[in-house]
C-alpha cells in the first residue's frame, strides 16, 4: 500500500515558509495529516505555566482536573491520561483472557497502524470485518462472528468489539448514533463490549452537532487523541467505568510507567479543548471547500465527491498518474509557477492508496491556504494536460 511510503521530503519536518524563490518566498500548506500542528503563543503560555507533581502518586493537579472536567463532557465516570492513542492498553482493559476475541474493521487504524499490537501484546485474536463505504460494518456479518464462538468450545470468544469514529481510511467519515445504538445492542446481547477509538471523536462530535457524550454513551469505553484536532503536542485521554479505568491506570503502568509531570501535556489538551468547536468547524468547512473547488476543476485525473467530506478530510482519487508522482508535482514549485500565479506555494500531501491521496485540515491551514492549495492543484492538472 502506497500509505506505507517514506518519500523523500514527505516526512521531513517543513517551516511554513520555505526558501525564495524568484524573489517570491516559497509558502507552505502542509495537508498531510491534523497531527502535524505546532503549538499556538496561548498553548505554549499554558504549557509553560502548568500547575504540575508526579501523575504515579496521582499528585498532578493538571492532570487530575482534565480528566475529572472531561468524564461528564464523555458522559463517563472516569478517565485517565495516557501517552497516545495507541488502543492496545484498552482492549487488554476489556479482554483479560489469551486468546479471546476482537471484532473490528479490516481498514480501521487498530487493526493496520499498530503493529498487530492485539496480538503482539495482548495475547487477543483479531477477527477483522470488511468495512462499508461509510466506514460502518454490515450489521448481519457483525452478529454472525458474535454468534460464532458464542457458547462454542471451538471457537474464541468474542470480548470486544472495536468502533473508529471518525473512520480515518474511509475518509474522516461519521458513524451514525443509530449505528452506533445498533452495535451497542447487538454486542451486549452475546456477551461482548464495545470500545471506540476515538482519536477524532470530537470532529465527529462536531460534524452531528451534538455533545460528544450523545455518541459515547453508546460504547463501554472510548479514547480520543489531543495531538489531532485539539492540535496539542502529545497525549490522549482513555474514560471508561471506574473499575475499567482502574485497571487501564494498572496497565498504562505495566505497558510505559508512569507519566509524571503531564500537567504540562494536559495543560495543552485544555486549551485545544476549549478551542475546539470554534476551530473544528472551521476546519470541516475548509476541507468542504476544498472539495467542491477540486470538483469544479472537472479535471480527468483527479475526482472528489463533496457528499463524502463530512468533516476534516478529503480522499481524492487519482487516475493517470501514480498518487506519488502527484503529490511529488504538489511538492514542487518552479519559475513557470511563480510567473503564472505570482505565487510559490508548496502543498505537502500523503498517498493514500494506488489510487487516492488523503489531505486533512487542521488549525494551522486557513481558508487563504486553502485557497492557495486549490490554485497549486489547478497550476499542476493544467500543466498535466487533458
Amino acid at each position: 500500500m502506497l500509505r506505507r511510503l517514506a518519500l523523500s521530503g514527505f516526512g521531513a519536518p517543513l517551516a511554513r515558509w520555505a526558501g525564495g524563490w524568484a524573489g517570491v518566498q516559497a509558502h507552505v500548506v502542509d495537508l498531510r495529516s491534523d497531527t502535524v500542528t505546532r503549538p499556538g503563543p496561548a498553548m505554549r503560555r499554558a504549557m509553560a505555566e502548568a500547575v504540575v507533581g508526579d501523575d504515579d502518586y496521582g499528585e498532578d493537579p493538571t492532570v487530575r482536573g482534565e480528566p475529572g472536567e472531561q468524564a461528564p463532557v464523555l458522559g463517563l465516570q472516569v478517565c485517565i491520561t495516557t501517552p497516545s492513542n495507541t488502543c492496545t492498553l484498552n482492549l487488554m482493559g476489556h479482554c483479560r483472557r489469551r486468546g479471546s476475541q476482537v471484532l473490528l474493521g479490516q481498514e480501521c487504524h487498530l487493526h493496520v497502524y499498530e503493529q498487530g499490537g492485539v496480538a503482539q501484546i495482548a495475547g487477543v485474536h483479531s477477527h477483522p470485518l470488511p468495512d462499508l463505504p461509510h466506514g460502518t460494518l454490515d450489521l448481519d456479518e457483525l452478529e454472525r462472528a458474535l454468534t460464532r464462538g458464542f457458547g462454542s468450545p471451538y471457537h474464541p470468544i468474542c470480548e470486544l468489539v472495536c468502533l473508529e469514529n471518525t473512520h480515518s481510511s474511509s475518509g474522516g467519515r461519521v458513524l451514525p448514533i443509530d449505528y452506533l445504538h445498533q452495535v451497542h445492542l447487538l454486542a451486549h446481547t452475546y456477551g461482548a463490549r464495545v470500545h471506540l477509538d476515538g482519536a477524532r471523536v470530537m470532529n465527529a462530535a462536531v460534524a452531528l452537532r451534538v455533545p460528544p457524550a450523545r455518541i459515547v454513551e453508546h460504547c463501554d469505553s472510548v479514547s480520543f487523541c489531543f495531538s489531532k484536532g485539539l492540535g496539542a503536542p502529545a497525549g490522549a485521554l482513555v474514560g471508561g467505568s471506574k473499575d475499567f479505568i482502574e485497571d487501564a491506570w494498572r496497565l498504562r503502568k505495566a505497558l510505559g510507567g508512569g507519566m509524571r509531570q503531564a500537567g504540562i501535556l494536559a495543560a495543552a489538551a485544555l486549551v485545544g479543548l476549549t478551542e475546539a468547536e470554534k476551530v473544528l468547524l472551521r476546519d470541516h468547512g475548509n476541507a468542504q471547500r476544498f472539495a467542491k473547488g477540486l470538483q469544479d476543476l472537472a479535471s480527468p485525473i483527479c475526482s472528489v465527491d463533496p457528499a463524502t467530506v463530512e468533516t476534516n478530510m478529503v480522499l481524492v482519487q487519482v487516475d493517470g498518474l501514480p498518487p506519488e508522482e502527484l503529490c511529488q508535482r504538489l511538492q514542487a514549485v518552479s519559475d513557470d509557477e511563480v510567473a503564472q500565479t505570482g505565487h510559490a506555494v508548496r502543498v505537502l500531501l500523503f498517498p493514500w492508496t494506488e489510487r487516492s491521496i488523503r489531505a486533512v485540515w487542521h488549525r494551522d491551514v486557513s481558508a487563504v491556504d486553502t485557497e492557495l492549495a486549490l490554485r497549486k492543484w489547478e497550476f499542476v492538472l493544467r500543466r498535466l494536460g487533458p
